[in-house]
């Protein structure tokens, strides 16, 4: 520095922030600022006393000038200077004196300063890369106190110590003593300030005050304050201890919170109802949802936090924020690509994929919003569960389900009062909601499963969901708003439509998904069974072929049903096999033969050598409809001597058993059994069986079928053993029609029938059904029971019952 042409003496100078330091303290502190640490190198190297002021403001600009300090600082010694890392150095001082500052520069930047003793070592400074002081001395005044007013302060400034009780850092006895043998007041003054952590204009104050007696005075004003403080503290905690228990942390910290800002006269600008105004203007929900919602809101927010019924309204105000009012998906309306969804899905269902078709286009031609309520029948196994997954995402609807077997309460429809403990919305609302979207496609999955006991009845619950003219203003229990459901594509599945109460059925479109033939289940098992069941159990083409007569003898002989779930399940067993010969190093891959198929699977489980067409006396081979498809049924009837009773065995319905006696007297009218004595029917037993009596049997369509097999047991005329039939009877002989017919002509075809009786009103029924089913059938149509005895027993030459 050149001191020639400045007689004045500049002093590197130290700025700190929210810090000051008292003379005759020896401090560590962290500097970071580069040209805070230059200077305090300069200091040090130089041999020189550092000028040490605090900032008026936490954070100064650049360039420091005088105005932004504080006018007192203190001249200290740097005893030490450690690098820490990160560009900060940590510096001890050791204060002096006060001193009074006059003015602020940088250094002269034209000058350099060498300073090392060894010139290997020598750094070389460059002036501008710090700030200098001018600064004079002020001297402490004479303290006027004499000894016995100095112990007393003291005594006094240790006895206000003593009552900061709760401050951490007072907790440690050694500093308590320190303290309290401490002699010197000046010093005293100095350590109470810097360990109780006055605020920096205490602290300026007190090192501007140059005379004892008036520092003393301030330091005990200041103690004062902090006790008041202190004790304003207090008194709000013991108010929260007397009004929450001790598990109540959150609610203390929040009240706490609160008495705070009241004292201050602040507002609680985090109140959490303002959160829900907020949200219920992004919600956008109709008028009466919206003034609902705010109605509760403004309730919640007058509410404690922790009061049970603020939870129960937070869940309810958040349930019904999260439903997707106005929110709605796109639906998709290029029917091509529709089309080609549902046919690269499915195989066949020309009927649901033409529905479909109908319904987008009214959706595109109208601004009707109301969707169909569609219902899929059809034994299990037929794919209605995918059908409904397939036309969601053909229409690009959200999907959803709601499995319905089982389902007893009422509230899983309609959601439970708010009101009670662990209440929640229905099952509806609640697919929507995960739906996100307020138009989804939702499936109703089993609806003939649905039960009723004092729980309710869901059945009846749903028939406000799935009436067009009632769902737009579906209530919920929990939201307790109308929900307009009308937007919903509803699909319902279920096996039997006569399980679904009238009611409900009538308020849905019903679409049957009928039983396969068996080139259906071919070209299923084709096209999507095996591609599902490569990619599931991990194989490549490559490695697993199945010839198509393969495929065939698993359907002829390995599977007895109306839809593929068997046939899939048999055709991933093959695979998992393979996949094991092949980690075996069995063989690399495997083609699949019917051999194989023997060899992997064993014996055939279901032969055409089971099916008995022989022609006999009172044995008829009658068709059947089941939720499961459609079987054939055998009815025996045996004549016996007895007391003229009827006999029914096989685990028969009631309307079963009323068939068999409408028979009985349909057959007694007969002439030709009129002709038997007069008392034959009271010393004969008719015992009429149905075998396979473990499964339950029931409906009228049997009628026909067991009045033939009473005739040929009177009469001992053999019926027709390649012949089957079905048609519900009158007493006066009339053939009645039946339903299920595909799937009972089909049960014919597969059990080897080279007839079928069909009554005459069913004749419609059959143009519609498949030509693949009828194909090698003769079906002739009855219409009454003459026609069928006609048509059913042998003509041959027969001897008539005497005895």
């Amino acid at each position: 520095m050149n001191e020639k042409k400045d007689s004045k003496i500049w002093f590197p100078l130290l700025v700190l922030r929210d810090v000051v330091i008292m003379p005759g303290q020896v401090v560590s502190l962290d500097v970071k600022n580069e040209k805070s640490i230059t200077g305090v190198e300069m200091a040090y190297k130089r041999q020189q006393e550092l000028f040490v002021s605090t900032a008026k403001a936490e954070n100064i600009v650049e360039n420091v000038s005088k105005e932004q300090l504080f006018p007192i600082g203190v001249f200290a010694e740097v005893n030490m200077i450690q690098k820490i890392g990160n560009g900060v150095v940590r510096i001890m001082l050791s204060s002096k004196h006060r001193g009074k500052l006059s003015a602020v520069r940088k250094a002269d930047s034209n000058s350099q300063i060498e300073i090392s003793k060894d010139s290997k070592k020598s750094k070389t400074y460059i002036a501008d890369s710090y700030y200098e002081v001018t600064a004079v001395n002020i001297k402490e005044k004479k303290s006027l106190l004499s000894k016995e007013e100095e112990r007393a302060y003291i005594r006094e400034i240790c006895s206000m110590i003593k009552k900061f009780s709760e401050r951490p850092k007072l907790r440690q006895g050694a500093l308590m003593d320190a303290i309290q043998r401490e002699k010197n007041l000046n010093e005293l003054i100095n350590r109470v300030q810097d360990v109780l952590q006055f605020s920096l204009a205490a602290k300026i104050d007190l090192l501007t005050t140059t005379e004892l007696s008036a520092r003393a005075e301030k330091t005990l004003q200041y103690l004062n304050e902090e006790l008041s403080i202190d004790s304003i503290r207090g008194e709000i905690k013991n108010k929260l201890q007397e009004s929450v228990s001790r598990n109540q942390r959150e609610y203390v910290l929040r009240e706490q919170l609160k008495l705070i800002h009241r004292e201050l006269g602040d507002v609680d600008t985090e109140d959490e109802s303002e959160r829900y105004f907020q949200l219920l203007e992004e919600a956008d929900p109709p008028k009466e949802v919206r003034e609902k919602l705010k109605k509760e809101i403004k309730r919640f927010g007058n509410l404690s936090y922790s009061s049970a019924e603020s939870a129960v309204l937070r869940n309810y105000i958040e349930t019904l924020l999260e439903y997707p009012w106005n929110r709605a998906g796109i639906d998709n309306d290029d029917f091509n690509g529709i089309i080609e969804k549902l046919e690269k899905d499915h195989y066949g269902l020309k009927k649901i994929k033409e529905r479909i078709i109908d319904y987008m286009a009214v959706r595109t031609l109208s601004d009707r919003r109301d969707a169909p309520i569609l219902c899929l029948v059809g034994p299990p196994g037929t794919g209605k569960t995918s059908i409904a997954r397939s036309i969601a995402e053909a229409l690009n609807k959200k999907y959803g389900r709601i499995a319905l077997g089982g389902v007893r309460d009422e509230a899983e429809i309609r959601g439970h009062r708010k009101t009670y403990i662990g209440a929640m919305p229905g099952r509806i609302v609640t697919v929507i909601t995960k739906a996100g979207v307020n138009n989804p496609l939702i499936l109703l999955d089993e609806i003939d499963k649905t039960g009723a006991d004092h729980r309710g009845d869901t059945a009846s619950a749903l028939l406000e969901v799935l009436d067009g003219e009632q769902n737009v203003f579906f209530t919920d229990h929990y939201f307790e708003v109308p929900v307009d459901l009308s937007h919903v594509l509803f699909v319902a599945t279920a096996n039997d439509v006569s399980e679904i109460p009238e009611p409900l059925r009538d308020r849905m479109e019903i679409i049957e998904v009928n039983s396969y033939t068996e080139n259906e289940k071919f070209h299923i098992a084709k096209l999507y069974l095996l591609p599902k069941q490569l990619k599931k159990n991990g194989l490549k083409k490559s490695q697993f072929k199945i010839s198509d007569e393969a495929i065939y003898e698993l359907i002829r002989h390995y599977t007895k049903e109306s839809g593929v779930r068997h046939l899939e399940q048999l055709l991933g067993q093959l695979m998992q096999k393979t996949a094991r010969g092949i980690l075996t190093n069995e063989y690399k891959s495997l083609k699949v033969t019917p051999k194989k198929v023997i060899e992997l699977l064993g014996v055939w489980k279901y032969s055409e050598d089971d099916v008995d067409l022989d022609h006999k006396v009172g044995i008829v081979n009658g068709l059947a409809w089941t939720k499961y498809g459609g079987d054939t049924l055998k009815i025996e009837v045996n004549l016996l001597e007895g007391k003229g009773d009827l006999t029914l065995t096989g685990n028969l319905g009631d309307v079963m058993k009323e068939s068999a006696k409408i028979a009985l007297s349909c057959v007694r009218n007969i002439p030709e059994i009129k002709k038997l004595p007069d008392d034959y029917f009271e010393k004969h037993i008719i015992h009429v069986h149905v075998p396979e009596g473990a499964t339950p049997k029931d409906g009228p369509s049997a009628g026909i079928t067991m009045a033939l097999a009473i005739y040929s047991s009177l009469l001992n005329r053999e019926v027709d053993g390649e012949l089957a039939m079905t048609g519900e009877i009158t007493l006066k002989g009339n053939v009645l029609p039946i339903g299920g017919l595909k799937e009972k002509l089909l049960a014919a075809k597969n059990a080897g029938m080279k007839r079928v009786l069909v009554p005459e009103k069913n004749r419609k029924n059959v143009t519609e059904i498949e030509d693949e089913i009828k194909e090698g059938l003769e079906i002739i149509y009855v219409n009454s029971f003459n026609e069928v005895i006609s048509n059913g027993i042998i003509k041959r030459s027969f001897t008539l019952r005497q005895n």
